[in-house]
């Protein structure tokens, strides 16, 4: 079940290890969700907007922070059943249909260290049968950041990068509500103790996954100075009340002392 974590946006999860979060968010007459979690979950996720907006209801867009797998995984499964589009940063095409070598160049620890190999055993066209897939060619589109963003008038588009090359994150301009996808998290995926024991806290995007952290620490303090009432991230429970600015602000203040000179 979906619940409110701010008028009008809604949240489902946190999902599974990693606790995993997708946001619906409804702006005048319209709605969209906001990352797709894993492909598993997609009958769950279209079950929580049939709760939330009727049977019919269809959404105006899917919009993607970033296209890893537990973001992006039930996206096509979704468009397809609502007829719409899945929109992104235009940095993040490559690796959201499938371009192993945009991969290759975008490639965290764990791709370098296990993925990639894999795929490089695997041969050529079992490597481009397991990326098809996955390759949300056939319902995606270009989320330009100063066009707007589909569907939700009165929302911002922020670009976030450093996890991705074209991370994004969402704010809400009359009350700040900011949802973050990876950006920023709410629980410490970066120490076994805290993934373990889903510890809740501030938190990098997790640095196994991430292309590029010097980067993602830039995006932290773009994100500080919006001043958020409510911190929705992609994974834990989403951080609300009025220290929510505040430990935003500290948290980017330690990521600032941790960026090389």
């Amino acid at each position: 079940m979906a619940w409110e974590v701010a008028p009008n946006v809604h949240c489902f999860g946190p999902l599974g290890r990693t606790e995993t979060n997708v946001y619906f968010v409804r702006a005048d007459s319209s709605w969209a969700l906001i990352d797709a979690a894993w492909r598993k979950d997609g009958p769950l996720i279209k079950e929580a907007a049939e709760d939330l907006f009727g049977a019919d209801a269809r959404p105006a867009a899917i919009l993607l922070t970033h296209s890893h797998p537990d973001h992006a995984g039930s996206a096509i499964e979704l468009a397809q059943a609502w007829n719409c589009g899945v929109y992104l940063h235009s940095r993040e095409l490559p690796l959201a249909t499938g371009d192993f070598s945009a991969m290759t160049q975008y490639a965290g620890p764990l791709d370098t260290w296990i993925i990639l190999p894999i795929m490089r055993a695997v041969g050529q066209r079992r490597r481009d049968a397991i990326l098809a897939r996955s390759n949300l060619g056939p319902v995606v589109r270009v989320l330009e950041p100063d066009a707007g963003v589909p569907g939700l008038p009165g929302w911002q588009c922020i670009p976030t990068p450093g996890h991705t090359p074209g991370h994004i994150s969402f704010l809400r301009n009359s009350d700040h509500v900011l949802i973050t996808g990876d950006a920023v998290v709410t629980m410490e995926l970066n120490s076994l103790p805290g993934l373990l024991r889903q510890r809740p806290g501030l938190s990098e995007p997790p640095w196994y996954t991430t292309w590029d952290r010097s980067v993602a620490r830039e995006s932290i303090m773009t994100l500080a100075p919006l001043e958020p009432t409510v911190l929705a991230g992609g994974h834990g429970v989403p951080m609300t009340g009025p220290e929510t600015a505040s430990a935003l602000s500290d948290f980017a203040e330690r990521a600032r002392g941790t960026q090389p000179s």
